[in-house]
């Protein structure tokens, strides 16, 4: 249950002009406008935002899901900052957390009270930003969070089916902090309240800003400037959209790319590259902060917020994500390259929730993006500065990547003596191809199997999720995922397991119906794979285009970017239903569609082996 133990109101940031008064404050330096409720925990980019602001000295106030369809008096109850008004979507895009993947309005959303839908606008970035820009004018507004950092530059909109330009072009809004934004945030106040303006602010990494078109640029210290395909350019040609996106792809991954520069009619969008990886004292640091752990009591009588329910008992060891995977966001957003927290700073959580009057006793995560990267990064660090694969351990694993588990393993063990701790399951899914398909040197020098064992014995909360996402191999290619043959080696190792040991965990494989690649045989081939293995599948979802990934380029291009050779992709809804249909092969009403499909794509041979041939299931 989402209860407050009993603490003074100061405790949290302030979200209301009584709050301010409380402090003695009749200004602040920054207000942060999020589309979420207010969560005061480091899961939540507002709140650590708003807690590092606070650190730096600044004076900050929270102003969570204000309504935007009234007199908009709630932009208006904490007055101008002093600043700047800081704006985030949330922690989720506004499009995603609204529609589902056939643009159907879901009627929930996890990071509001109640679980309530409605409490944000469709693109909330560009809706605060607008409402903000109508009536404070002077006031520099900064965009920051997920929403604003994969719209930072010309992109293709799937609810709209139509290709956006930059977002700062799209909000009128003076500059965005891309990714995970501690560094430049610290630095955009402190130039700030030196008296610099926001416009004249052209150095800061990991920053994005516009300038009239032929401004003179100065050439930042030590990085290349790459101009990428105007957007009206992009307009007109999907191979120039294709062009415009690798070149993207290629600096994200990059140790420090370099900086991007794209012309939108009069002005030019100009991205610079990001931060160099954070140390693990600088991660320490944002994790550290003085959170309260809970929601804000305003919401004490409107329900549990769901995202908090979900990760209140949960910790973060991670940050990025060198996967690499086609239809995934997190690298282009939090970066290729993980920073790991201190064993220091996850025990102090560890004790922190084990202290919680409401603890019963269970974390129900301790992972990361993917739940076993802690601690992983180059052997040589030198050799990664110079790298720009996509991902680390796709085509195959980088022999400069270490991936020692026995870290985690540890970790795992030293948390579970903690006072109060009595489980503690891991809730992130598992690369499983950091583990299978390794050599017996490669398991003994980085204790894979030990990690398995651990995590299977002790950590499963009954099942285990990991995401193999197909069974295709061309499929698996677009994705970047390893070969399926990775998956059936990783899942009887993981049944050997459970005979040992008398259990029995099920194993969760997720899967993607309609990404780029793949065709109504894939699904059909897909339906067999898993029938013989004994999976009837649940967790299963249709490919959702969301803005700046390899599969949503090649979704909108139909063309590969790398190759610019042409990729089939499922577009219509007739198309996406269609291949969904597979995933359940094992439903009575499916049964005479499915011997129909597969007769009618050339594949009646499979009928057999989908049972459609003989009695009823």
């Amino acid at each position: 249950m989402q209860t407050v133990e009993k603490r003074p109101l100061t405790d949290w940031l302030p979200v209301s002009r009584e709050e301010l008064d409380k402090r003695g404050w009749d200004e602040v330096d920054l207000i942060i406008v999020t589309g979420d409720a207010y969560v005061d925990h480091p899961s939540f980019g507002h709140a650590v935002m708003g807690r590092i602001a606070e650190r730096e000295g600044f004076r900050v106030a929270i102003l969570p899901q204000p309504n935007w369809r009234d007199d908009l008096r709630d932009f208006k109850k904490l007055g101008k900052p002093r600043l700047f008004f800081g704006v985030t979507a949330g922690c989720m895009d506004s499009m995603v957390n609204h529609y589902t993947a056939n643009r159907r309005l879901r009627s929930d959303d996890a990071y509001t009270p109640g679980g309530v839908a409605g409490f944000r606008p469709d693109y909330a970035t560009v809706v605060y930003t607008g409402i903000l820009k109508k009536l404070y004018p002077e006031v520099p507004v900064i965009l920051g969070g997920i929403e604003a950092s994969m719209r930072r530059l010309t992109h293709y909109d799937y609810w709209s089916d139509e290709l956006k330009p930059d977002i700062l072009t799209w909000s009128g809004a003076d500059m965005l902090v891309f990714g995970m934004g501690e560094k430049p945030m610290v630095q955009l106040l402190q130039r700030m309240a030196q008296g610099v303006a926001v416009s004249a602010i052209h150095d800061i990494e990991q920053t994005a800003f516009r300038v009239p078109r032929g401004y003179n640029l100065v050439e930042p210290e030590g990085a290349t400037t790459l101009m990428l395909p105007s957007h009206d350019e992009c307009l007109a040609d999907k191979k120039a959209f294709a062009r415009h996106f690798r070149i993207f792809e290629e600096q994200s991954n990059r140790w420090q790319g370099a900086r991007l520069i794209e012309q939108s009619g009069d002005f030019q969008v100009v991205v610079n590259p990001s931060n160099a990886p954070l140390s693990e004292t600088e991660t320490d640091a944002a994790f550290d902060l003085p959170f309260t752990r809970y929601p804000h009591p305003r919401y004490n009588k409107r329900g549990q917020i769901p995202a908090f329910e979900m990760i209140r008992n949960s910790i973060n060891l991670h940050r990025g994500c060198f996967g690499g995977c086609a239809f995934c966001a997190i690298s282009a957003h939090q970066g290729k390259f993980v920073v790991s927290r201190s064993e220091t700073s996850i025990m102090k959580e560890v004790n922190d929730i084990a202290a919680d009057p409401g603890f019963k006793g269970h974390i129900t995560d301790m992972g990361g993006p993917s739940a076993n990267m802690y601690r992983m990064k180059g052997i040589d660090t030198e050799k990664c500065k110079k790298c720009s694969r996509a991902s680390c351990i796709f085509p195959t694993i980088c022999r400069n990547l270490n991936t020692d588990h026995r870290p985690m393993t540890a970790l795992y063990k030293k948390a579970m003596q903690v006072k109060g701790v009595k489980r503690i399951t891991i809730g992130s899914g598992i690369r499983y191809d950091l583990l299978a398909g390794r050599t017996v040197a490669e398991d003994k020098l980085w204790g894979l199997d030990e990690y398995l064992q651990q995590v299977i014995r002790h950590h499963v909360s009954g099942r285990l999720k990991v995401a193999p996402e197909h069974s295709s191999q061309h499929v698996l290619q677009i994705m970047r995922k390893p070969h399926y043959r990775t998956f059936n080696d990783f899942k009887k190792r993981f049944d050997e397991i459970n005979r040992a040991n008398d259990l029995r965990q099920q194993l969760i494989p997720y899967f993607i119906s309609s990404h780029p690649g793949s065709r109504l045989e894939d699904m059909a081939e897909l339906a067999c794979e898993t029938m013989q293995q004994g999976f009837r599948l649940e967790q299963v979802q249709d490919f959702t285009p969301t803005p700046m990934t390899l599969a949503t380029a090649i979704y909108y291009t139909g063309m590969d970017p790398y190759t610019l050779k042409p990729v089939y992709v499922a577009r219509t809804r007739e198309e996406k239903t269609s291949q969904q249909k597979f995933f359940f092969w094992y439903k009575q009403e499916n049964r005479e569609w499915l011997s129909a499909t597969l007769r009618k794509i050339g594949r009646p041979d499979l009928m057999a082996r989908l049972r459609l041939t003989g009695k009823k299931l």
